[in-house]
């Protein structure tokens, strides 16, 4: 008679589950590495930072030079009243930038890599961000060197200055998601730069960056009054040649905030969705 023995297998360990939710530390983190890892991409496309480069100084050339004498005077005079619009309108158009890299990713299937990796969700998009930040501030810096090799005088201190680079870095960052959140309900790059024309464009001529606001129609001065746009450009000149600061740049962090709180979680949400 054969005796059969069953041999019985010690169980195996079950396999740690993925976390959906990560720590702020580790999310912190995440996002800065993935912020790094665009940046460092400069170093093969050095033409990205000339991009970054030649595009405020020809802003500041042209609107010198072209509207300079008619509008102030003197390239000088406008320079004085138009820089921090100059530099606003730099910013807010920069920020599109940040939609067609993400959504470029997207196409090309760089996020697709992303997802399998154990990262917090709003890592790929919040890193994109804030790299194009870093960026921002090279660009800022342009603008201010070619301006004052052009003739704008800063009337304030130090830390004036630097508290207007500090409000333009944050109304930037949260404006960005809005241009991220259209990346994620496009399906092309080009897409996405239609919203600088759309939404940028208007936003930032029917505004204080380049004319007083008692110069337009009365129709348009209610708009500009409280135009996101004018709130950044009145608290940022303020910052470099002084003028109330404290009513619009908290006007223009409200709108800020606001902008962020809608647009970033409808912007993740849709990122899930597409993955």
């Amino acid at each position: 008679m054969t005796t059969m023995t069953t041999i019985t297998h010690p169980a195996s360990p079950p396999a740690t589950a993925l976390q959906d939710r990560v720590g702020p530390l580790d999310a912190a983190r995440h996002i800065l590495t993935l912020a790094w890892r665009s940046l460092v991409q400069i170093r093969h496309n050095p033409m990205e930072l000339g991009d970054l480069s030649l595009q405020p100084l020809m802003f500041v050339a042209l609107f010198a030079y072209v509207f300079g004498g008619a509008i102030a005077g003197s390239p000088k005079a406008f320079l004085q009243f138009g820089l921090a619009g100059i530099i606003c309108q730099n910013a807010l158009f920069l920020t599109m930038n940040t939609g067609v890299a993400v959504n470029t990713d997207i196409t090309k299937g760089v996020f697709d890599r992303f997802r399998s990796l154990p990262i917090a969700r709003s890592a790929p998009l919040a890193g994109r961000i804030v790299a194009d930040v870093v960026r921002q501030l090279w660009s800022m810096a342009i603008l201010l060197a070619v301006g004052t090799l052009l003739g704008f005088r800063f009337h304030t201190n130090p830390v004036s200055v630097l508290g207007a680079v500090v409000l333009l870095v944050v109304v930037a960052g949260a404006f960005s998601w809005l241009p991220v959140l259209v990346a994620m309900l496009v399906d092309e790059p080009e897409k996405v730069m239609m919203l600088g024309f759309v939404v940028v464009f208007p936003l930032t001529f029917a505004s204080s960056a380049f004319v007083p606001v008692s110069t337009m129609p009365g129709w348009m001065q209610a708009w500009a009054a409280v135009n996101p746009a004018t709130l950044l450009v009145d608290a940022v000149r303020g910052l470099l040649v002084g003028g109330e600061v404290a009513a619009p740049a908290l006007g223009a962090l409200a709108w800020a905030a606001a902008i962020g709180a809608v647009c970033a979680p409808l912007a993740l949400r849709a990122f899930r969705r597409r993955s």
